[in-house]
């Protein structure tokens, strides 16, 4: 039994409840100041994830401005006093009842239940206890045991006399009866002992600091990011939406290449180190948000983007759908489709310079092979091909598909080589140093056979590569596109491109008058 009257039965019991105590006080006190240094952060994306029971409660918040702030301002600072009054041992009782009251709320909002993703980015795997209920339960043990009363400020208080004897701790009467010089000297050495916490705060000044400086170039979780309003506010609608069989799809695609850095920059050869460079996770993840926020739903990337897209809706909640493309062989068949469903994908389609090289190659059945593996595991098959020529062969051959994905612009730009120089399967082929030749510069090499055959066909078209990688203006790539036929268009977009190429599409579509080709889709 100490001077305080607590009883503990050794000396290693009272360290590691002290250091339980300061451990989860740095825990806590660094989420609080690391949602003031992450410019926007907001719970919102957390509370509108909720699915148990007070979900309908935290959603309401979520989608309530003045509440969310409120929600948010209690959520930072509560954070930030309880996590300080731990570090510090002051008030260590109920600093620990109220930590739990508040990771109750977050156990609440989100539990780790069977059957239930909430879209939360986690170190691991959960079944009913999480870190958050294994700190509430630690907290228990902190306010039931009164760390502070062994290193901390609670016990340089307790050490003054008259706080001695208001206390509810049981005070030996040997204490009672110290000379009050005595009790100011013991107080003197206790000031000196909690000095070295000087040293603890200045280190996690530091690190919260230098911790926040990585973040913010190199990394994302779930409390950096904010859709910039900045952008929204000229939002003038979002883009309407579609179908493909019984899923619904907006009119505008994201494209992959500028998250995977594929620039299509001809001559320039530093564009995809640029686009890479700029294309931080964090800024993918905000380029993302802001495409969801203006109603563009589905992004078609490569198999090996997924595992990013599924880390930014599991932080998100997001319900961003993924049309990834496969790239069947003779010799792997099935691995990539397999794959793409273990990864939880929405559509599958055979990725276009893959199309182009199995029917160049004389390997139709392949393809065959791949779009009859797709339908029987219940997806949506599509098609692409840079070369219409691809998708006439496989058409004569007897694939049916759900969709096309086929590149489409016209050849109005300064860099497109002369007509009687484009060979058909050449595109991401060879790039030619003759500048009437192929050099990573066209994406359609003959749109009006593309127009003529897509009018025949009475399944929806994704048209891709409308602006020829950059070198057409939105206003006159997404016309030319939609005037003749598309049913949608994928594009890539940085995240200062996202509101505008989602108004220009808006008007184009409004502006747009009867065309040739039905709508499908």
């Amino acid at each position: 039994m100490n001077e305080f009257g607590v009883q503990l039965q050794s000396k290693s019991q009272t360290v590691f409840l002290v250091l339980l105590r300061i451990f989860i006080g740095w825990h806590l006190l660094y989420e609080g100041v690391a949602k003031i240094l992450i410019p926007g952060w907001s719970s919102e994306a957390y509370l509108l994830n909720s699915r148990w029971i007070f979900s309908g409660l935290f959603q309401a918040i979520a989608r309530n401005e003045a509440a969310l702030n409120v929600v948010d301002l209690i959520n930072v600072w509560g954070l930030i006093l309880i996590g300080f009054l731990l570090l510090i041992g002051l008030l260590a009782r109920y600093s620990s009842i109220a930590g739990m009251v508040l990771l109750g709320l977050y156990y609440l909002a989100n539990p780790p239940f069977i059957g239930a993703d909430f879209g939360l980015p986690v170190e691991g795997h959960y079944l009913f206890i999480n870190k958050t209920l294994i700190e509430i339960v630690a907290l228990g043990i902190l306010a039931v045991f009164p760390s502070g009363l062994h290193f901390g400020i609670d016990r340089l208080l307790m050490l003054n006399k008259g706080r001695v004897k208001k206390s509810s701790v049981p005070v030996p009467e040997k204490l009672k009866s110290e000379p009050d010089k005595n009790a100011e000297s013991l107080a003197r050495r206790e000031i000196l002992r909690y000095l070295a916490m000087v040293p603890v705060l200045g280190a996690f000044a530091w690190g919260a600091t230098r911790k926040y400086h990585w973040n913010s170039i190199n990394a994302v979780s779930g409390a950096t990011i904010k859709v910039p309003n900045i952008s929204l506010k000229d939002l003038k609608a979002p883009i309407p939406k579609g179908k493909i069989l019984d899923k619904e799809v907006s009119r505008i695609f994201a494209g992959g290449n500028l998250i995977g850095g594929w620039s299509h920059s001809r001559d320039l050869r530093y564009v995809s180190k640029l686009f890479k460079a700029y294309n931080t996770e964090k800024k993918v993840f905000e380029t993302l948000a802001l495409a969801e926020k203006a109603g563009i739903n589905t992004i078609n990337i490569t198999h090996t983007q997924l595992d990013l897209i599924n880390k930014y809706k599991r932080i998100f909640g997001s319900n961003l759908q993924t049309m990834s493309q496969v790239h069947p062989t003779r010799d792997d068949l099935l691995s990539h489709v397999n794959k793409v469903i273990d990864l939880g994908v929405d559509f599958i389609q055979i990725q276009g310079n893959c199309c182009d090289w199995r029917v160049r190659d004389g390997e139709i059945d392949v393809i065959a092979g791949c779009v009859d593996h797709i339908k029987s595991q219940g997806y949506p098959a599509g098609l692409g091909a840079h070369s219409v020529q691809a998708l006439m062969a496989c058409d004569e051959a007897g694939i049916e598909v759900d969709f096309y994905m086929k590149t489409f612009h016209h050849d109005k730009y300064w860099s497109a080589h002369p007509r009687e120089n484009r060979i058909p399967f050449s595109v991401d082929g060879e790039r030619s140093s003759d500048h009437n030749e192929f050099h990573d510069n066209m994406f359609c090499l003959f749109p009006e056979k593309t127009i003529e055959f897509m009018q025949k066909k009475k399944i929806p078209w994704i048209a891709f590569k409308v602006l020829a990688g950059g070198a057409i203006k939105p206003e006159d790539g997404f016309r030319y596109a939609f005037e003749n036929g598309a049913d949608f268009i994928c594009v890539g977009m940085f995240d200062w491109q996202v509101v505008d190429d989602v108004n220009i599409a808006n008007e184009t579509l409004d502006s747009l008058g009867e065309r040739k080709r039905e709508w499908f889709g």
